[in-house]
């Protein structure tokens, strides 16, 4: 066992031992799940008893207690047996049935002399010798999730690779599942490295507030500014090209300029614009069939996947009088998923075929929910704009890379290389410009999901899988998928965070991995480029609403003060910005200086005062200077002494006080992947 875990089995047990009974559980579940080593797990589950008796969480202490009576060790199993037996008689009500595996505690403010004992017994465990056993028991999964057995409906399967069960199915002792809860049970298997407690979701749920007035128009309004800065930036890229094509032919001999191009091109511009907003529905519809594969997903065929997903569509479009939305399917193994259309019977529900084989029903069903929220919005309208813009773009980038990549000249390849990598780059600027947008409406899909299912936590499960699966796809093609960057804006979770979050899942829990997006007090200086908002204030917003209607949440994401971190770290990571402030005042400081000596009859230099030109300069200077200084910083020089392997990994992500500009060398092995030839 690595010295990580150890170090963490410990800190589980000090934490209980300081009655910090929440640290505890998140430290000791994940020992408990991940670790090889039988004697540590069943330490790690003894100490859980205690952490959730404590903590009022006796279903799950029951559901526990049934996993370790079958263990092979012989103090836990007897110890397992008289907890079960206090529990169940102390508490009588409680119902586990629900559950399928859990961790155990004693909880009873009279019963501190069991508590006592079941902490002699922790501490006795690590003395006496690991008999031999079976594999570890199962990961904490608490399987709340309550759908009936619907009657059966006919289903074409000819599109499809396997159908999880969704029959009632019977476990061991005649005991009845329900299907949601062995749907669970099998997409468990397709994470067996990821611990999810499977927290319940609501049964009885009131309405969220509706936001107030300002908030209510904040989104529409920020859409029309996105399709106008969409506008504008797709004008001054057009008006660029017509001049430069202007100049081209006046600079050459014996041609004439084209007088067509010395027009304004804003009202043609604002035609082609309205068009396109038009006909994006069924433009999209023949790019990503042309393009993407796409095929039409029939109702029966989503039944078999998620029979809950058909239902919340039925419940969320009938009362408004809407026909159900077209759906899609991308025969695409990464987790995708996104809404087009800009009216509600145009709107489109685009799904990979990895999101419906990698979520289990009800996460199926509460990303459906979260799309159906955007129906006949207008940043909805926007982002089909957009995707009918970008697609074109992007794949002929796509088009002249592989061109250069195949033209033997090296002066042809490397000319037809910087061309597409130019079509790139405009690319970046037409999806810079929905960046804003984007990250707004993140926040309102994920809240009416919730809201439209009263299942926060199966929300959370469905992202954090779909980052999961998506990072594990990146690693196995070594290189991001073209249909995902394509798309990236418009899908629940950026590649990019997928790519972090979704690798080292596996090393900590994500609580860790969540810190630094809800606790820095810097974050949001991080998130001008980002496209999607932090995922720790995602999830966090949704175990809000856990608690909000009275349900564990499926991640311990409490609201805290930020943390004090040194103000130093920062500066210097702004430094290049600051650098710019720093030159324009020096430039201001310039002019007067010369303006003074000027009055006093000293120095006349006229075009100090005639050409601010000048200003500009120091901007740059300081720009430059800033730039240096940061680049000191992220690059410090790395000693043998100071640097630290791949292990210790986690613990640096997991750091909330963290910054970029905090450079810790760590030394790696393995294979680098990124995109290949000319569009690298």
């Amino acid at each position: 066992m690595s010295s990580h875990s150890k170090s963490s089995l410990k800190a589980g047990l000090a934490a209980l031992k300081n009655e910090d009974y929440r640290t505890a559980k998140i430290i000791l579940e994940d020992v408990a799940a991940r670790d090889s080593d039988i004697k540590k797990s069943l330490q790690a589950q003894v100490g859980l008893v205690i952490a959730y008796s404590r903590s009022d969480e006796i279903e799950m202490a029951i559901a526990v207690c049934e996993s370790l009576v079958k263990s092979n060790n012989p103090q836990v199993q007897e110890w397992a047996e008289n907890s079960l037996k206090q529990l169940r008689k102390k508490y009588p009500n409680r119902n586990t049935e629900i559950y399928s595996t859990g961790f155990v505690a004693f909880e009873s403010p009279d019963s501190e002399i069991e508590a006592a004992e079941a902490e002699e017994e922790l501490m006795s465990l690590s003395k006496s010798p690991p008999q031999p056993s079976p594999p570890p028991p199962p990961p904490p999964s608490f399987l709340t999730s309550t759908a009936k057995n619907d009657s059966n409906i006919s289903t074409n399967t000819s599109t499809l690779k396997e159908a999880p069960p969704q029959r009632k199915q019977k476990r061991n002792g005649g005991q009845i599942v329900p299907a949601s809860q062995v749907n669970n049970q099998h997409n468990q298997n397709k994470f067996p490295n990821i611990h999810f407690r499977f927290a319940g979701r609501a049964k009885v749920w009131q309405p969220l507030p509706k936001p107030k007035f300002p908030q209510s128009i904040r989104l529409p309004l920020l859409g029309i500014g996105t399709g106008i800065a969409l506008f504008w930036v797709v004008r001054a890229f057009l008006q660029f090209v017509m001049d430069l094509i202007n100049d081209i032919l006046v600079w050459l001999p014996l041609l004439e300029p084209i007088q067509f191009l010395y027009n304004d091109p804003t009202r043609l511009l604002v035609g082609l614009f309205l068009i396109v907003l038009a006909v994006s529905p069924w433009l999209l519809d023949f790019l990503l069939c042309r393009f993407y594969g796409q095929k039409k997903l029939e109702r029966e065929t989503l039944n078999i996947y998620s029979r809950e997903s058909v239902r919340v569509l039925q419940r969320y479009c009938q009362p408004r009088g809407w026909k159900l939305p077209e759906l899609g399917i991308l025969p695409i193994a990464t987790p995708l998923i996104f809404t087009i259309g800009h009216l509600p019977r145009t709107a489109r529900i685009v799904v990979s075929q990895g999101l419906l084989e990698q979520l289990a029903d009800d996460e199926i069903a509460a990303i459906f929910a979260s799309q159906l929220s955007q129906i006949g919005r207008i940043d909805c309208a926007v982002m089909s704009l957009y995707l009918s813009l970008t697609i074109p773009i992007y794949k002929l980038y796509q088009f002249i890379s592989r061109q250069s990549d195949n033209i033997q000249n090296p002066i042809m390849g490397t000319f037809l290389g910087v061309v597409g990598n130019g079509i790139y780059l405009i690319w970046c600027l037409l999806t810079g410009t929905t960046l804003w947008l984007s990250r707004s409406r993140t926040y309102l899909n994920d809240k009416i999901g919730a809201e439209v299912t009263g299942n926060p936590n199966a929300l959370t499960r469905a992202l954090l899988k779909i980052a999961i699966a998506t990072s594990s796809n990146i690693a196995k093609k070594k290189q991001t998928p073209w249909q995902l960057e394509s798309l990236n804006i418009l899908i629940p979770i950026a590649y990019q965070q997928s790519l972090w979050l979704g690798s080292i899942a596996q090393n900590t829990t994500f609580e860790s991995l969540l810190m630094w997006d809800y606790l820095n007090p810097y974050r949001q200086w991080f998130l001008v480029n980002n496209s999607h908002p932090l995922m720790g204030i995602r999830l966090q917003k949704l175990s809000k609403l856990a608690r909000y209607w009275h349900i564990q949440p499926e991640l311990y994401l409490e609201s805290q003060q930020p943390l004090k971190v040194k103000r130093e770290p920062f500066l210097l990571q702004i430094a290049p910005y600051l650098g710019i402030l720093a030159g324009a005042a020096s430039g201001l400081l310039f002019w007067l200086t010369w303006q003074a000596l000027f009055a006093l009859h000293l120095i006349n230099l006229r075009w100090i005062y005639d050409d601010w030109g000048f200003v500009t300069g120091f901007m740059l200077i300081g720009f430059s200077i800033g730039i240096l200084i940061r680049m000191n910083s992220l690059f410090a020089n790395i000693e043998t002494k100071n640097v630290q392997n791949s292990e210790s990994l986690p613990e640096l992500l997991t750091n909330p006080a963290s910054l970029p500009i905090d450079s810790t060398p760590v030394e790696f092995s393995g294979l680098k992947i990124g995109r290949r030839g000319s569009s690298n």
